[in-house]
């Protein structure tokens, strides 16, 4: 297999993404090279732009089914509460979240939150550009979305960041964060039929069957590879059944200071008065993110999942892709940088996502709910826009907002003041050793052998969990009652 060595940055534009040698067409499981060279000097937004315009097309030559690449993830810390934002009683929205089907309302309220800054409380489009900044993206169509360093916890841009609307399987990140460190991820469990039941119609599975055996670490990779409402039930199970674990989620969510949302099922399955918000959507991703195995099951972009056990013969598996495209370049190109997080899909919902991706020591989140665009894909074509922009604007715009930290969140020295919707904010920025809270990584793929992967890691205390499969196979069967990604049903996808 050949590797071109010139690869566009991560955060290019629309047409150096696609000319980077990012993926096998129609395949999953493949990753672009991060950089893991120190930064240039800066240049500015202008001087950028002209440079990516004028980059060559890269030839591309792919031999095989695999090109293995980057993820990133290491701990976050979060940014210190905002100050002087009064905190709302959820339930006081100017407006109703939903109808009485479930459906999210026409427009958005004229007052929401002010969760981590007033700014976010307006609706519309807020950003505060400074010389130099580039443009907001055009055709951005999602009801909902918003733009944040991961790291430093400074929401760049957004648009009715607190518009409670139904969340779909993004409401699995709440679920993970919440659940997964409560089950060890080797425990084996045999599935009695009980726990398969309840699930809604059309609900994604990744295939557990009834009478057969699985370890939570594989029940997971079902839940973050393909959605699979049927690992989330029994996970749930063996955390005292759907009522106590939606219970855990909603303390969990109060917990985060995420107050846009209201669990009603685990799984993200439309469901009257379940809601979340882009801007609580990202504090579940941001919160899950600090776990190593959360990072591990959202950057792995294919696996074997076990197939059912029968009497007297040998178990077999069959391989499970991502369904976030955005990872794995299925029907759009590979994001440089990407290493997860979650997407989804329901009749409700429309399409959702939350993303993370890293450029040069920058991490950024990005979480867009329902474009009104029907186009397939919609919603990770807006979201690889977002943070091109987002990669680019850093710096050149004051933030609307804060990411703020969980309840009990202490401040630690060396925090500075961001201005915020006209407010000010302290971020504090967790170090680690003197190294912040994020180290960056930088993975580059080559294919050894039998389609294996080689990372070359950056940070030397926390490698890149060395079970992640980056592996390209056949394109994967639906399993019985899954709703294709991308186009909405009455369940999730």
């Amino acid at each position: 297999m050949r590797f071109t060595s010139r690869t566009g940055p991560i955060g290019s534009s629309t047409r150096a993404r696609r000319e980077a040698p990012s993926s096998v067409t129609g395949r999953g499981g493949t990753f672009t090279s991060v950089p893991t060279k120190t930064s240039p000097p800066p240049r500015s937004a202008a001087r950028y732009s002209a440079t990516r315009r004028r980059r060559s097309r890269t030839a591309v030559t792919t031999a095989t089914a695999l090109a293995a690449g980057a993820s990133l993830l290491l701990p976050l810390a979060a940014a210190a509460p905002v100050l002087a934002a009064p905190t709302p009683n959820p339930s006081s929205s100017a407006s109703p979240p939903a109808d009485g089907k479930g459906k999210p309302p026409k427009q958005p309220p004229s007052r929401m939150s002010t969760v981590g800054g007033e700014l976010l409380g307006r609706p519309g489009t807020q950003v505060r550009p400074e010389p130099g900044a580039p443009a907001l993206p055009e055709e951005l169509s999602g009801d909902s979305w918003l733009v944040a360093d991961a790291e430093s916890g400074e929401i760049l841009a957004a648009r009715n960041a607190h518009w409670r609307l139904p969340p779909a399987s993004t409401l699995k990140m709440l679920f993970a964060d919440t659940v997964l460190p409560k089950l060890p991820k080797n425990q084996q469990h045999r599935v009695r039929p009980a726990e398969l039941e309840g699930m809604g119609e059309g609900s994604s599975a990744v295939g557990i069957k009834e009478d057969s055996s699985y370890s939570v670490h594989d029940m997971w990779l079902g839940v973050f590879l393909r959605s699979g409402n049927d690992a989330v039930h029994v996970l749930s199970s063996m955390n005292g059944g759907i009522a106590q674990t939606v219970k855990d989620m909603q303390a969990h969510a109060e917990d985060l200071q995420a107050l846009d949302t209201h669990v009603v099922t685990p799984d993200g399955y439309d469901a009257d008065g379940q809601v979340s918000s882009a801007y609580d959507l990202t504090l579940f991703a941001r919160s899950g993110l600090q776990k190593a195995d959360f990072r591990e099951y959202c950057s792995t972009a294919t696996a074997q999942f076990p197939g059912e056990e029968k009497p007297g013969k040998k178990r077999e598996t069959f391989p499970i892709t991502n369904t976030n495209r955005l990872l794995t370049g299925q029907g759009v190109p590979a994001y440089k940088g990407m290493a997860g997080v979650k997407n989804g899909s329901t009749t409700n919902a429309g399409n959702t996502f939350t993303g993370v991706a890293q450029h040069d020591g920058r991490k950024l989140l990005v979480t867009v709910m329902n474009p009104d665009i029907k186009e397939p894909n919609q919603v990770y074509k807006e979201t690889a826009k977002l943070l091109d922009w987002g990669f680019e604007a850093a710096g050149h715009v004051k933030p609307v907002g804060m990411l703020v930290t969980p309840k009990g969140g202490a401040d630690k020295p060396g925090g500075r003041t961001a201005g915020q919707g006209g407010q000010s904010a302290q971020a504090s920025v967790a170090g680690s050793g003197g190294d912040g809270m994020w180290t960056a990584v930088g993975l580059t793929g080559a294919a050894l052998a039998v389609l294996a992967v080689a990372g070359f890691v950056v940070n030397r205390r926390h490698p890149l969990p060395a079970r992640a499969r980056h592996r390209a196979p056949a394109e994967p069967q639906p399993q019985p009652g899954q709703e294709p990604d991308g186009k909405p049903g009455a369940g999730d996808s």
